[in-house]
């Protein structure tokens, strides 16, 4: 991550929250969210290239899903008519839901894969570029008077008996399910940005 953009990650992280009461323009919080999702869409697939990497047998099943995440699938026409509101919280859950899927399968990798420094190091990344993407996403909200939505344990209890394999499928569709979210959070930012462009 370039020294600007981790800057930029930390001050969304560490800022305040915004008043509701300020009047300031979604304009700058949106471009900022916007560029940061293109950021992360441009490692999405690399992160999914080391993960399978170090899996062994391969994980390509595009039916795996996890009931925890929420699918980034949407048909276009829902998609499009999606007010201010849902086209912000839907991806604001999805990717707090996200930044503890990737807590967990970094501490799985950790467990499965201990001398794989660079995979658990874009985990982290993922996680991290995630939570930042999360404080630019709840400014927007702020400056557009939206509620944000509250945070909530999406993982529930914890299966500390899954098998390796089974912690390998989970982390494959984590990673798979970050891509697609990135590329949706892409689309619905430029949406916004062209519609409250300065």
């Amino acid at each position: 991550m370039s020294c600007s953009l981790a800057h930029l990650c930390l001050l969304t992280l560490l800022s305040p929250p915004l008043s509701s009461a300020a009047s300031i323009s979604p304009a700058e919080p949106i471009s900022q969210a916007y560029s940061l999702a293109l950021y992360m869409q441009k490692n999405t697939s690399a992160l999914l290239r080391t993960y399978l990497q170090y899996q062994g047998s391969p994980f390509s099943d595009p039916e795996l899903q996890l009931s925890s995440l929420p699918p980034a699938t949407a048909f276009f026409k829902t998609w499009h008519a999606l007010d201010d509101g849902e086209r912000l919280s839907l991806p604001q859950r999805a990717f707090l839901a996200l930044t503890q899927h990737l807590q967990l399968v970094e501490d799985d990798q950790s467990d499965l894969n201990p001398g794989s420094p660079i995979l658990l190091a874009q985990l982290g990344a993922a996680r991290l570029r995630a939570q930042g993407l999360l404080g630019n996403m709840a400014a927007i909200m702020t400056a557009l008077g939206l509620p944000i939505p509250p945070e909530e344990d999406t993982l529930g209890l914890a299966a500390f008996g899954a098998s390796a394999f089974e912690r390998k499928c989970r982390g494959y569709v984590v990673t798979q399910e970050y891509g697609h979210w990135t590329d949706r959070a892409v689309r619905d930012l430029a949406l916004l940005k062209a519609k409250y462009s300065a």
